[in-house]
């Protein structure tokens, strides 16, 4: 059998709130695989930031000679923009048919840590529709402290120590605060003064810079999950300096902590009903005819009693929580067929039935640090810091409410818990979104989105009613542009011609 553990769970390796299935692939929290190999070099410091305007030195692509790579020197505190600078990496296609170009389409795929430049590298080609690619130049960019733009690096040895993210008692959570404030030096003393400045709010100052960098007077943008965000907050601070601006998978900065938690939750709970739904409905589902909540209730048990082996590595137990998350990831698909032969697979293994392991032949060369800037965004984005184990019980308990079967949404719930222990003052800290200058933003949310809940968008759309259009894709899964035909004309006819869908409009489920 396929090794379908793996292929479920393996992608979720970092990222949270993230791009689900943008072009063949997915990476953390369902995003593509992050970690590819970025076409621009790690950027070095330099005592002062030239003009913004300098000049990007274009040279193609080490993965794709057809487009172009360059760094941008920019400042790491905006503050202070004679101080320590980076070099943020840029990729570029140009458009295909420049007698029809429109302009510039800078794009962010989400994560937060997912790279631009390597979306719009090895990506864009295949995400978007022929007539975007030809009368739009996709501008990727790597956020500060991704990819190659000064990326947050941790030390391996650190991270594989994480405590568990559900402690059981103020002990328990004191040990994780303590660890969590040992990992935020470990990593600030490895990537330097951009650890402290790697929030959202940066980031827009950053893409401005680089709107200067390009000529532009104004620019398209397409955000997608976490790069959503991205968008509003650039529409927020530089509205006027926008001609388009296409959102999918919205990210609500206005949610407190409960909200944020329990929303998520649910969210993953409604992927896990419609997921039951399909099985009950589809001779294809290897559960089909089967109780599927009651099987999949019973392979969580017998996993909290360390009876489930990993299929691919017999001699590991599966926790519940590699369980649903392995669930969690396939709903961004949705990848159905191969979770239900998981659950399956998992179901049918007889208690104490003797296993032999697999003789591993790929054998991974020990790092001394690694790339993990998840945190160092979220946590400088969110004011996420529940006090005490009281408080973070209180909060656990209302995730594990508004999700039964999928015991909370694990990604979101590590993400929080990250946060234990770090400074409370915050970088970019939540707040109603105000934006009163940019033109109509078109924003597109799947229904049934897994991890980004549908009153996501809609508290977005709320607060920014005058600016903002609103159209929901009735379907599942976190990605949205590529669904059908209406969900990708409404995008495209939009960033082409400026053409909206009207009020009350949706696309229905493929």
């Amino acid at each position: 059998m396929q090794p379908l553990f793996r292929a479920l769970t393996g992608a979720l390796a970092a990222g949270l709130l993230a791009t689900g299935v943008l072009a063949g692939g997915t990476s953390a929290s369902g995003e593509e695989t992050q970690g590819a190999s970025t076409p621009v070099a790690s950027a070095t410091t330099h005592d002062r930031a030239p003009a913004a305007s300098d000049a990007i030195d274009w040279k193609p692509c080490a993965q794709d000679a057809k487009a172009e790579c360059g760094t941008l020197r920019l400042p790491v505190d905006w503050a202070r923009p004679g101080g320590e600078t980076f070099d943020l990496a840029v990729a570029r296609r140009t458009a295909a048919d420049p007698d029809r170009r429109v302009g510039v389409l800078l794009v962010n795929p989400g994560g937060p840590g997912d790279s631009g430049v390597d979306f719009a590298v090895r990506r864009a080609p295949s995400h978007f529709s022929a007539d975007t690619l030809a009368r739009f130049d996709i501008i990727g960019f790597d956020p500060r402290g991704v990819g190659g733009s000064r990326p947050v690096m941790c030390s391996s040895e650190l991270l594989a120590e994480r405590p568990s993210s559900y402690p059981r008692n103020q002990a328990e959570f004191d040990q994780l605060a303590r660890y969590n404030g040992a990992l935020r030096e470990d990593c600030r003393r490895h990537t330097g003064p951009v650890f402290d400045h790697a929030d959202t709010l940066s980031v827009v100052r950053d893409m401005d810079a680089l709107r200067k960098a390009l000529g532009e007077r104004k620019v398209n943008y397409f955000g997608h999950s976490y790069g959503t965000l991205i968008g509003q907050q650039y529409a927020e601070e530089y509205g006027d300096r926008i001609r388009a601006m296409a959102l999918t998978a919205n990210v609500d900065h206005s949610l407190g902590t409960r909200q944020f938690l329990t929303s998520s939750a649910s969210a993953a709970e409604d992927s896990f009903q419609q997921f039951v739904k399909w099985c009950e409905s589809t001779s294809s589902c290897a559960l089909y005819g089967r109780d599927v909540t009651a099987v999949w209730d019973a392979v969580l048990a017998r996993a909290d009693r360390g009876e489930i082996q990993d299929p691919e590595n017999p001699d590991q137990p599966l926790t519940a929580h590699d369980i649903t998350l392995s669930a969690f990831k396939a709903f961004y698909g949705p990848d159905r067929e191969e979770l239900a032969a998981l659950i399956a697979q998992l179901d049918s293994q007889k208690p104490g039935e003797e296993k032999k392991s697999r003789q591993q032949t790929d054998r991974v060369q020990p790092q001394h640090t690694q790339a993990a800037p998840f945190h160092a965004v979220f946590c400088q984005d969110w004011s996420m810091r529940p006090k005490n184990y009281r408080e973070y019980a209180a909060l656990t308990q209302a995730e594990l409410q508004a999700a039964p079967h999928m015991r909370g949404t694990p990604r979101v719930h590590e993400g929080v818990a990250g946060c234990i222990g770090w400074p409370s003052r915050v970088n970019n800290p939540e707040h109603r979104l105000r934006i009163t200058e940019a033109p109509k933003i078109l924003l597109l949310h799947s229904r049934h989105d897994p991890a980004n809940h549908f009153s996501w968008a809609a508290n977005v759309h709320r607060q920014t009613r005058e600016t903002t259009v609103l159209l929901p894709y009735e379907g599942a899964g976190h990605s949205v542009y590529g669904r059908n035909d209406c969900t990708r004309d409404a995008v495209d006819d939009y960033l082409a011609e400026l053409i909206l869908p009207a009020p009350g409009s949706r696309c229905e489920s493929s």
